[in-house]
């Protein structure tokens, strides 16, 4: 396989030209062949592969799923504004119950507390009683929400909220199919026990990385991740150090998002960004401690995989178990 980007970088070289054509392209990518400037793309077979599909799967499904969200909260804000002022987050279940029932508020004014009670009793719901009734009822009598195309608007919602429920169950299945294969890989569960690691985060760096054996060392992983630095010195100069960007966009996305959560729930990881940030020579933005902090996951995860890995390696060939 021939890096796209190095297509992109070499095709001046012949005729001094950014032009791109059906001619130019294909004697670029023969030249970058012939020099030996090609990979061989890994391909994850088995387990791996199968957890890379449903993690793949899972960010396709949170993408749908927040974009529904974003959608029924614009229309809610635009016919029932005061319901943000009952619930903090668009999803809560009782009143997507409620709304999915009576969409305006002149629908709820019809229901009555007794109605709104209703609801929530035959969806077998607690923690929603007498006086959260009389609160959606209280706000949608004095609401201040648009009146004209109420038809459309309640088509809307409910055809929204049916699409988030639908969206939910899907990202259920989805993410229980990858506690189950994450189960079949050895030592996965070693992660787990690193406190602000969750499920997510582990079975995401798996299905991007793969078989962890074919890495001989952290260097090479965050190199996948795009998190290697890179320099931008000549002679006396010295440009600013970046991390390339390059690589598997999700495991760097995933890894960043791990070392926020890892910062904010594990003491040895908050100290680690505390010093990084306030050290007396050349003390980090927290955005580079973070990217940091993302690399020294990196590392943690390679030696708790790689070093199980090959244990497990051994045994199998001394003892054969």
């Amino acid at each position: 396989m021939v890096n796209p980007h190095h297509v992109h970088k070499t095709k001046e070289l012949d005729d001094n030209s950014p032009s791109k054509n059906d001619r130019k392209d294909p004697r670029v990518i023969a030249g970058l062949v012939k020099d030996g400037r090609y990979f061989y793309s890994y391909m994850p077979t088995g387990v791996y592969a199968e957890l890379r599909n449903a993690s793949n799967r899972r960010f396709v499904l949170v993408e749908e799923l927040t974009r529904v969200k974003n959608r029924l909260q614009k229309w809610i804000a635009v016919y029932f504004p005061e319901y943000k002022g009952i619930y903090t987050h668009i999803d809560a279940k009782g009143g997507l119950l409620v709304l999915k029932q009576a969409p305006t508020p002149e629908e709820i004014v019809k229901l009555g507390v007794e109605g709104i009670i209703k609801i929530w009793k035959d969806a077998k719901l607690r923690g929603n009683g007498h006086k959260k009734a009389m609160q959606i009822l209280n706000a949608a009598m004095r609401s201040i929400g648009l009146k004209i195309g109420l038809r459309e608007a309640r088509m809307e919602i409910q055809d929204l909220i049916e699409d988030y429920e639908l969206q939910t169950k899907r990202l259920e299945r989805i993410n229980d199919l990858i506690k189950e294969l994450c189960q079949q890989i050895k030592y996965a569960n070693k992660l787990l026990e690193i406190k602000g690691v969750g499920i997510t985060t582990v079975a995401g760096f798996i299905a991007e990385v793969g078989d962890i054996t074919r890495f001989d060392n952290t260097k090479e992983l965050q190199k996948l991740a795009g998190l290697e630095l890179v320099a931008d010195s000549s002679g006396k100069h010295n440009g600013k150090t970046k991390i390339s960007k390059r690589g598997r966009k999700r495991l760097r996305y995933l890894l960043f998002e791990a070392a926020i959560s890892v910062v904010g729930k594990n003491e040895e990881f908050k100290e680690i960004h505390r010093y990084y940030t306030t050290r007396e020579k050349n003390p980090l933005k927290k955005m580079q401690s973070l990217i940091a902090v993302a690399c020294k996951l990196i590392r943690v995860f390679h030696v708790i995989l790689r070093e199980s890995a090959m244990m497990h390696q051994r045994c199998w060939k001394i003892y054969g178990i």
